[in-house]
């Protein structure tokens, strides 16, 4: 297991990071302590979770998902070989996070976040704190393929009056960073123009500069290559790719209109983004192709994230040992370049059905 550095920190962290979503929900805490038991000892050494987790966010389970790793941490004494990163929610009306009311990326609210997060995972600082989405307006992403109107700037007349400005967000980041609570920022879920915001405010002397960005990476969604790829490469920002499966459809098991019991989609209904028009039928070529180089479409899919020149961590998700045994295995297959070529012939023809 390679480890690779992130951005500019003096972070090594192993190129597959281990994803935690289902913890608390789909997952048991003795499973999701089981998946850190195998992952690490592949050599994973780096854990992505939010306080928002577990997945579907209820209030009710809100906040699990980081005691499961909190639990797993103190059970093994093993804190100071964990890269552990979290997120701070982005504005948001669901009232669970913040007593009974909206939370936003004010000072109140990140300070709020962080101190609750410290104390459900048991540690007294977080390597890699992120925003998991932005503050404005803006689609779910950051990255759609199309885009009817942008969001008016916070300072231009008819633009949302409470909009927090980057420079306020960063601000609080700083004082984080000074009193030891988190070791590095970031994003999520952003845009170039977020991004580069965030690397401009730094760099005017406001807050912590960008380590990293986390956003949709599949095949099925390649839209980070428009812009961001270039972004990250430049500002030597980390990328750490999430549902490189698309949620599962990449698997294959959603084929032909199946709903597998227990499966996600089956569960909860949340799989919208990878159902839009066409999608069934590029979905369907994609794990097709896996099968033509006799692979298992889940690993030809997790393979063809890790083989990606701009991708420091691949994070994987799975709710069972067997399902994360194979994404872990996809750190040794050898992308090849007939793969690349057969999947860019798809991507020419199909673009990104999953933005």
């Amino acid at each position: 297991m390679h480890k690779r550095r992130l951005g500019r920190t003096d972070l090594l962290v192993s190129q597959i990071c281990l994803g935690s979503m289902t913890w608390g929900q789909q997952n048991t805490e003795a499973e999701g302590h089981a998946q850190m038991d195998l992952a690490f000892s592949r050599g994973v050494n780096f854990i992505d979770t939010a306080e928002l987790y577990p997945i579907p966010p209820k209030a009710e389970t809100q906040g699990r998902t980081e005691k499961t790793i909190g639990s797993w941490m103190k059970a093994n004494r093993n804190r100071d070989k964990v890269i552990l990163a979290s997120k701070v929610v982005g504005r948001t009306a669901n009232a669970w996070f913040r007593g009974d009311r909206p939370s936003k990326l004010v000072r109140a609210d990140i300070f709020d976040a962080v101190e609750k997060s410290l104390a459900k995972l048991g540690t007294d600082y977080i390597d890699l704190y992120q925003i998991h989405w932005p503050d404005r307006d803006i689609p779910w992403g950051s990255n759609p393929t199309r885009v009817g109107a942008v969001a008016r700037r916070a300072d231009a007349a008819g633009a949302p009056g409470d909009e927090t400005p980057v420079a306020e967000t960063l601000a609080v980041f700083e004082e984080l960073v000074k009193a030891g609570k988190i070791r590095h920022l970031g994003l999520s879920n952003e845009s170039s123009w977020g991004v580069m915001r965030f690397v401009f405010e730094a760099e005017k002397g406001t807050g912590p500069r960008v380590a990293s960005l986390q956003n949709a990476y599949s095949l099925v969604n390649r839209t980070f290559e428009v812009n961001l790829a270039e972004v990250c490469e430049r500002e030597e920002i980390a990328f750490l790719p999430y549902s490189p499966l698309a949620q599962g459809y990449l698997t294959g098991k959603y084929n032909h209109g199946a709903r597998p019991q227990g499966s996600r989609s089956q569960l909860f209904n949340r799989g919208q983004r990878y159902e839009t028009p066409n999608a069934a039928e590029v979905l369907l070529e994609y794990t097709e192709l896996a099968r033509s180089f006799g692979m298992e479409p889940a690993l030809f899919a997790n393979a063809y994230v890790a083989s990606r020149p701009f991708v420091t961590a691949n994070i994987v998700g799975a709710t069972t040992l067997a399902q994360l045994e194979m994404a872990l295995s996809s750190a040794d297959v050898t992308w090849t370049d007939e793969m690349q070529k057969a999947v860019d012939a798809i991507h020419q023809r199909v673009g990104n059905p999953c933005p």
